[in-house]
């Protein structure tokens, strides 16, 4: 898999809604600019880009997690494909074998990892869709982080973003199920 440049993204959010956090709370986003081997034609079998996600996954783990530098609570993923791509090629990335190195990079991980995904050009944005990593229904870390490349996207190419954080939202009040009441057994309570 050819990669273009690797992009590590740090937001550390210290108030919010006017409020210093009780904790300053860092999100990190781990990004590929990879070629897309597939685009501009149909390719049935898309085990090459099932690989580099597996392959991709640890890497991006890998730098995300060391820069957060701290254990991570929430996780998600990514991808944006160029106009000369499909759909199916960022769900190859993401899907099949992405999550395992993920996963062993955050010391666990129940719950299943939030992704999204979109077509588009230089510029596009997408927002790295988050929850915490054993116990979906946990209210406090249903966030996102955005990511952008002014440059990213090509149509020939994709962007694969991880995203981590070490909390929850800075003033949460909303109810549900707390971090700490979570079982944490099934991935969902």
């Amino acid at each position: 898999m050819k990669i273009r440049k690797l992009v590590t993204v740090v937001e550390e959010i210290m108030s919010d809604g006017g409020r210093e956090a009780r904790r300053p709370v860092r999100k990190v986003a781990a990004v590929a600019v990879i070629e897309n081997p597939f685009a501009g034609r149909f390719v049935d079998d898309l085990t090459p880009l099932i690989d580099a996600g597996e392959e991709l996954g640890a890497l991006l783990a890998r730098k995300a997690t060391e820069a957060l530098g701290a254990p991570a609570e929430s996780y998600g993923k990514a991808a944006i494909v160029g106009e000369r791509g499909e759909y199916e090629h960022a769900a190859a990335l993401l899907h099949p074998k992405l999550g395992a190195p993920l996963r062993a990079a955050v010391g666990g991980g129940k719950a299943i990892i939030p992704s999204a995904k979109k077509l588009g050009g230089p510029g596009t944005t997408i927002d790295v869709p988050l929850h915490f990593k054993d116990a979906a229904f946990v209210r406090t870390h249903y966030d996102a982080m955005e990511v952008r490349l002014p440059d990213a996207p090509r149509g020939d190419e994709i962007v694969l973003a991880i995203a981590v954080t070490d909390g929850g939202q800075p003033h949460a009040r909303i109810g549900g199920l707390t971090k700490d009441e979570a079982k944490k057994e099934d991935g969902q309570r």
